[in-house]
């Protein structure tokens, strides 16, 4: 077998983590005796052990003897600084284990080249740049968050076969039209359970009064952004329960109420960097941008976004109506389609 087949087995297994582990990266790792693996593992639970300890420790008593012997694959470099766990880069050393195949490097500056400094010093042999490039996607809002100062953004509009996202215009649209299929629905709750974030502006949030949470999908909600700089939402909405906490941006106060946090942002709905800057200095690493289409477009005209996943309900006919954002000139990476409804996901250039 050779280091991408394995280094493949390391990405199936980070995956299972998604939406369990940010804002830690995802992780996964294989040990491998002779063209055998002994043992495998990923970083499952923020604030629990990471891949390589799981992995280790997966290993059974009969052929612990073999770790000295072992090649460790890792999607990852091995942590070097003492967080919620120990660094593994040193639990690597004290296993024994004489060869590490990396994924790719960490960009978090506590890490990034410090876990493979520490595993060569102290004479393991360490192969970098396996699947480089697979590793750094699957970690694309880590290493977003870390290299550009602010949250990885996707936006995400669904709109009807003739590229209408509403009945009549936004601002005298009485009934909320709904254009996505059950099926697909549940795939954007998983989508919400997989990202930091969730963002909405204030038309959106009046006239739908949206939960935005992930109550269609078994896994954590995001936290709420609400852009609003006139607080023209009513606190009777949803946004206001405090369930989930809420970060309100807008132009009048701010404070923090229950749940809820004001921020007070001059010209935020013109300043998005801004924003991101905002919610980058919280911890943040992504943010998924549900509406509307001025400010689905707002982000787009800015250049601040990453990806873009349209939902368009191929049976769906209104000739007139709201008119979906424009992404003119994007070419689609990926197609899809799910029941009556195709998923085109766009990206504005190739991640670095």
């Amino acid at each position: 077998m050779n280091q991408e087949f394995y280094m493949h087995r390391c990405l199936q297994l980070a995956l299972l983590g998604q939406g369990q582990v940010a804002p830690n990266p995802m992780v996964g790792a294989v040990l491998v005796h002779n063209g055998v693996i002994i043992g495998e593992g990923y970083h499952r639970l923020y604030g629990q052990a990471h891949a390589e300890v799981n992995c280790v420790n997966a290993v059974l008593p009969q052929h612990r003897h073999l770790l000295c012997e072992s090649t460790l694959y890792v999607s990852l470099e091995p942590c070097a600084h003492h967080g919620k766990t120990p660094p593994c880069a040193n639990f690597i050393v004290a296993q024994g284990i004489k060869r590490v195949v990396v994924g790719c490097r960490d960009a978090f500056s506590m890490v990034n080249g410090k876990g493979i400094d520490i595993l060569r010093q102290s004479g393991v042999t360490v192969t970098e740049a396996v699947l480089e490039a697979e590793c750094r996607h699957i970690n694309r809002a880590f290493f977003c968050y870390h290299q550009h100062q602010r949250p990885y953004v996707v936006l995400k509009w669904a709109q009807t076969a003739k590229g209408m996202v509403a009945y009549g215009h936004q601002t005298d649209a009485q009934e909320r039209l709904h254009i996505t299929h059950p099926l697909t629905n549940r795939l954007v709750h998983a989508w919400r359970s997989q990202l930091a974030a969730i963002a909405v502006g204030s038309r959106t949030a009046m006239l739908d009064n949206p939960r935005l949470n992930a109550r269609f999908w078994p896994g954590p909600n995001p936290q709420r952004v609400l852009l609003d700089a006139r607080l023209q939402v009513p606190q009777a909405h949803h946004l206001y329960h405090g369930t989930v906490p809420t970060l309100v941006f807008n132009e009048q106060r701010g404070g923090v109420e229950g749940n809820v946090e004001f921020i007070k942002l001059s010209g935020q709905n013109h300043n998005l960097k801004a924003v991101l800057a905002a919610l980058h200095a919280r911890g943040i690493q992504s943010l998924l941008v549900e509406g509307g289409p001025t400010l689905l477009q707002a982000f787009i005209n800015q250049g601040v976004w990453d990806e873009a996943r349209v939902i368009t309900n191929r049976t769906l006919l209104i000739e007139h109506g709201l008119p979906a954002p424009s992404l003119s000139g994007q070419m689609p990476v990926h197609c899809s389609r799910i029941a009556t409804d195709d998923l085109v996901i766009y990206e504005p250039m190739p991640f670095t």
